[in-house]
């Protein structure tokens, strides 16, 4: 006599298995990684490249309308993110000395990614009068101090957007194709960029300029501009009476065609220096701050607006 089968037990299987199958570890439902950005153009480019993606959660450290943080100090707040950082992305090249131990202090497990990683052809930092700082002693090493305003050239943000993309495939393989997608995509957009720069540069008049700081030398490079003077090392650090007289006399002496402001930073020395020279006042920004819900295509806008500005007051051969 054959024993009666019960009619729950493929039921009660069934559920025994289903429970097994949630609570084993499911790849689609885990946390994305939290990537932190130090500064707007950075946080932009990081932004382009990681454009769809679930698995990749992107957010800036410090505020987007800051613009470039020479003297920054990291708030409580800040703090907190670094602690629930997976990565932080930097500028590298000495822009985020504000970081140092207390980002060993809030996350020692943090990944650091620097954008500036393997990229030559680099520039010294100019001082305010134009000369390069040259090498600084530290015991018995010597290191270069380099312009870490990549940023604002086309040609070596590109060259940014690689190193990021390809240490964020690192940090998240399964993530290859669309950050290879998106990589391949904003390259081609800032070639493009960089070659429009290069072609406008080749049309000026006049291309001696003066800056509020070292913020635009990449693109002076790119685009063959001569910056004849800088009215600060840093901004903020207003130049004295004395050297405002010295400012004026070398901008006549080497027939600058203009005094540039950046708009994230007050423009009045410039202004003086542009009336007293007698030549045009003209603002060109190079996009270390902007909005927080800024489009993706807002580099392109804004430095294409920097060439007709150049053009319009440079002039054309």
């Amino acid at each position: 006599m054959h024993a009666r089968r019960h009619p729950f037990r493929p039921l009660c299987l069934l559920g025994l298995l289903l429970t097994a199958l949630l609570l084993l570890p499911n790849p689609a439902l885990a946390r994305p990684l939290t990537i932190l950005v130090s500064t707007f153009p950075i946080w932009q480019l990081t932004r382009n490249l990681t454009q769809g993606s679930t698995a990749l959660d992107v957010a800036l450290l410090i505020p987007a309308n800051l613009g470039c943080p020479h003297d920054y100090a990291l708030t409580p707040q800040d703090m907190r993110k670094l602690a629930e950082a997976d990565a932080l992305i930097v500028n590298g090249l000495g822009m985020e000395e504000f970081l140092g131990a207390p980002l060993a202090q809030a996350n020692p497990k943090i990944t650091l990614i620097d954008s500036s990683a393997g990229i030559a052809d680099l520039l010294p930092l100019e001082s305010e009068h134009g000369h390069a700082h040259g090498e600084h002693q530290h015991g018995e090493h010597q290191h270069q101090t380099f312009n870490p305003h990549l940023f604002a050239s086309p040609r070596m943000a590109a060259l940014q957007a690689k190193a990021i993309a390809q240490a964020l495939i690192k940090l998240a393989p399964a993530e290859k194709a669309l950050l290879t997608r998106n990589a391949s995509a904003l390259d081609a957009r800032l070639q493009t960029l960089a070659a429009e720069c290069a072609a406008t540069g080749k049309r000026l008049k006049n291309p001696r300029i003066v800056t509020q700081h070292g913020v635009f030398d990449y693109l002076a490079r790119d685009m063959d501009l001569q910056i004849v003077a800088v009215i600060a090392a840093h901004p903020g650090q207003d130049p004295s009476a004395a050297e405002v007289l010295r400012l004026v006399e070398r901008i006549r002496k080497e027939k600058a065609a203009a005094v540039f402001t950046e708009p994230q930073y007050p423009g009045g020395t410039a202004a003086t220096l542009a009336k007293e020279a007698g030549v045009p006042l003209a603002e060109l920004d190079p996009l270390a701050s902007g909005p927080e819900n800024a489009p993706l295509d807002l580099y392109e806008r804004v430095m294409r607006q920097n060439l007709k500005t150049l053009s319009e007051i440079l002039g054309s051969k």
